[in-house]
Protein backbone atom coordinates (compact mmCIF):
# COMPACT_ATOMS: atom_id res chain seq x y z
CA UNK A 1 0.00 0.00 0.00
CA UNK A 2 3.14 2.75 0.88
CA UNK A 3 4.32 1.78 -2.31
CA UNK A 4 1.10 3.25 -4.60
CA UNK A 5 1.04 6.22 -2.39
CA UNK A 6 5.00 6.83 -2.32
CA UNK A 7 4.23 6.42 -6.37
CA UNK A 8 1.13 8.75 -6.36
CA UNK A 9 3.28 11.06 -4.89
CA UNK A 10 5.04 11.57 -8.58
CA UNK A 11 1.90 13.10 -9.70
CA UNK A 12 0.91 15.10 -6.74
CA UNK A 13 4.04 16.74 -6.27
CA UNK A 14 4.02 18.93 -9.84
CA UNK A 15 0.15 19.75 -8.86
CA UNK A 16 1.58 21.27 -5.89
CA UNK A 17 4.17 23.43 -7.48
CA UNK A 18 2.11 25.12 -9.54
CA UNK A 19 -0.97 25.57 -7.03
CA UNK A 20 -1.26 28.83 -5.32
CA UNK A 21 0.57 28.91 -2.13
CA UNK A 22 0.08 32.13 -0.73
CA UNK A 23 -2.51 35.28 -1.96
CA UNK A 24 -0.92 38.21 -1.21
CA UNK A 25 -2.41 42.16 -1.36
CA UNK A 26 0.69 43.63 -1.82
CA UNK A 27 4.14 42.23 -1.96
CA UNK A 28 6.74 44.20 -4.45
CA UNK A 29 9.13 41.14 -5.10
CA UNK A 30 6.73 39.63 -6.64
CA UNK A 31 4.19 41.91 -7.94
CA UNK A 32 1.13 39.16 -8.49
CA UNK A 33 -2.00 38.03 -5.93
CA UNK A 34 -1.50 34.51 -5.90
CA UNK A 35 2.29 32.57 -5.33
CA UNK A 36 2.90 29.38 -6.32
CA UNK A 37 6.44 27.22 -5.57
CA UNK A 38 7.55 27.73 -9.63
CA UNK A 39 6.23 31.43 -9.71
CA UNK A 40 7.95 32.43 -6.74
CA UNK A 41 10.85 30.54 -8.11
CA UNK A 42 10.79 32.76 -11.56
CA UNK A 43 11.11 35.86 -9.22
CA UNK A 44 13.51 34.86 -6.82
CA UNK A 45 15.90 33.80 -9.92
CA UNK A 46 15.81 37.40 -11.09
CA UNK A 47 16.85 38.96 -7.67
CA UNK A 48 18.99 36.16 -5.76
CA UNK A 49 20.07 33.22 -7.61
CA UNK A 50 22.39 31.51 -4.54
CA UNK A 51 19.04 31.51 -2.87
CA UNK A 52 16.86 30.29 -5.89
CA UNK A 53 19.16 27.71 -6.14
CA UNK A 54 18.67 26.46 -2.63
CA UNK A 55 15.31 27.23 -2.91
CA UNK A 56 14.55 25.21 -6.46
CA UNK A 57 16.53 21.76 -5.03
CA UNK A 58 14.90 22.06 -1.50
CA UNK A 59 11.22 22.46 -3.33
CA UNK A 60 11.90 20.81 -6.36
CA UNK A 61 14.31 18.06 -6.55
CA UNK A 62 14.88 16.97 -3.10
CA UNK A 63 11.13 15.73 -3.24
CA UNK A 64 11.62 14.44 -6.69
CA UNK A 65 14.27 12.39 -5.81
CA UNK A 66 13.54 11.19 -1.67
CA UNK A 67 10.30 9.81 -3.84
CA UNK A 68 11.89 8.21 -6.63
CA UNK A 69 14.66 6.62 -4.27
CA UNK A 70 11.97 5.36 -1.87
CA UNK A 71 9.87 3.67 -5.45
CA UNK A 72 13.28 2.10 -6.32
CA UNK A 73 13.61 0.82 -2.58
CA UNK A 74 10.46 -0.30 -2.50
CA UNK A 75 10.58 -2.41 -5.69
CA UNK A 76 14.39 -3.78 -4.41
CA UNK A 77 16.18 -1.69 -7.41
CA UNK A 78 17.97 0.12 -4.73
CA UNK A 79 20.21 -1.05 -2.36
CA UNK A 80 18.57 -0.56 1.54
CA UNK A 81 21.68 1.07 2.57
CA UNK A 82 20.99 4.14 0.61
CA UNK A 83 17.92 4.63 3.31
CA UNK A 84 20.13 7.13 5.36
CA UNK A 85 20.64 8.81 2.03
CA UNK A 86 16.89 9.47 1.12
CA UNK A 87 16.13 10.30 5.34
CA UNK A 88 18.38 13.30 4.37
CA UNK A 89 16.82 13.88 1.05
CA UNK A 90 14.09 14.08 2.92
CA UNK A 91 14.39 16.52 5.50
CA UNK A 92 15.83 18.65 2.65
CA UNK A 93 12.40 18.42 1.20
CA UNK A 94 10.56 19.94 4.25
CA UNK A 95 13.59 22.63 4.61
CA UNK A 96 11.13 24.73 1.73
CA UNK A 97 7.95 24.88 3.90
CA UNK A 98 9.50 26.16 6.60
CA UNK A 99 11.55 28.97 4.40
CA UNK A 100 7.79 29.51 3.34
CA UNK A 101 6.43 29.89 6.77
CA UNK A 102 9.18 32.28 7.63
CA UNK A 103 8.39 34.69 4.91
CA UNK A 104 4.95 34.56 5.65
CA UNK A 105 5.51 35.71 9.37
CA UNK A 106 8.55 38.52 8.81
CA UNK A 107 5.87 39.95 5.70
CA UNK A 108 2.99 40.26 8.27
CA UNK A 109 5.06 41.26 10.78
CA UNK A 110 7.03 44.27 8.95
CA UNK A 111 3.23 45.25 7.75
CA UNK A 112 4.29 44.61 3.95
CA UNK A 113 1.48 43.02 2.77
CA UNK A 114 -1.76 40.81 3.54
CA UNK A 115 -0.67 37.72 3.27
CA UNK A 116 -3.07 34.52 3.09
CA UNK A 117 -2.11 31.01 2.77
CA UNK A 118 -3.72 29.03 -0.57
CA UNK A 119 -4.88 25.41 -0.54
CA UNK A 120 -1.47 24.46 -2.49
CA UNK A 121 -0.20 25.44 0.66
CA UNK A 122 -1.42 22.81 1.95
CA UNK A 123 -0.97 20.78 -0.33
CA UNK A 124 2.29 20.64 -0.57
CA UNK A 125 3.00 20.84 3.08
CA UNK A 126 1.05 17.58 3.06
CA UNK A 127 2.80 16.43 0.18
CA UNK A 128 6.29 16.39 2.08
CA UNK A 129 4.93 15.03 5.23
CA UNK A 130 3.44 12.22 3.63
CA UNK A 131 6.66 11.56 2.13
CA UNK A 132 8.10 11.98 5.24
CA UNK A 133 6.13 9.64 7.43
CA UNK A 134 6.13 6.49 4.53
CA UNK A 135 8.50 3.54 5.61
CA UNK A 136 9.88 1.27 2.79
CA UNK A 137 8.25 -2.62 3.55
CA UNK A 138 11.13 -5.02 4.28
Amino acid sequence: MSRYLNLSLLLLFPIAWFAPLLRAGLLPMFGMSEISVVSGLQSLWESDALLALVVTFCAIFAPILKVTGRALRDFGLLDPRTEPALAVIGKLAMADVFLIALYVVIVKGVGLATVEIAWGMYLFTGLILVSLSLKSPK
